[in-house]
């Protein structure tokens, strides 16, 4: 997996679905909401990478230079992360499946290795196993 991707193909997403639940917003009282970017971006990296416990991904945003980079200086706490993707359940999952399949059809990134919710899933195929539609499928299946 090359390092350094995941920030800017989140930044290319259409959010939309995520923004519209911050309450929080200009000239209102209230904390500034984390910007979904960059939650987003952690749990797609997370999740190439093997990773689907919140309390994991937190510690990595202090331990491991990639999610640091990611997160930007912005405090990331488990918390946060366990209740976004709740929040978000069906519009993070759909998200990151079509993230998936876009960067293996890209060759951007292999999996060896996948978590949801901390489950494992061992998985490899080809470069040349598939032609176009159906590795596109395939890849979609395996990002499920």
């Amino acid at each position: 997996m090359r390092r350094g991707w995941s920030g800017a193909f989140v930044e290319g997403l259409d959010l939309s679905a995520f923004t519209a639940t911050i309450r929080a917003r200009e000239g209102r009282a209230g904390r500034p909401a984390i910007d979904p970017k960059i939650l987003v971006a952690l749990w797609l990296y997370a999740t190439i990478d093997g990773v689907g416990s919140a309390r994991e991904v937190d510690r990595l945003c202090y331990a491991h230079d990639a999610y640091r980079w990611l997160r930007g200086g912005v405090s990331v706490h488990c918390h946060t992360l366990s209740t976004f993707r709740v929040a978000h359940q069906a519009a993070l999952d759909a998200l990151l499946t079509q993230s998936i399949t876009v960067l293996l059809d890209k060759q951007v990134i292999t999996l060896n290795r996948l978590a949801q919710d901390g489950t494992k899933i061992r998985a490899s195929a080809g470069v040349r196993s598939c032609k176009r539609g159906e590795r596109l499928r395939d890849c979609r299946q395996m990002a499920r």
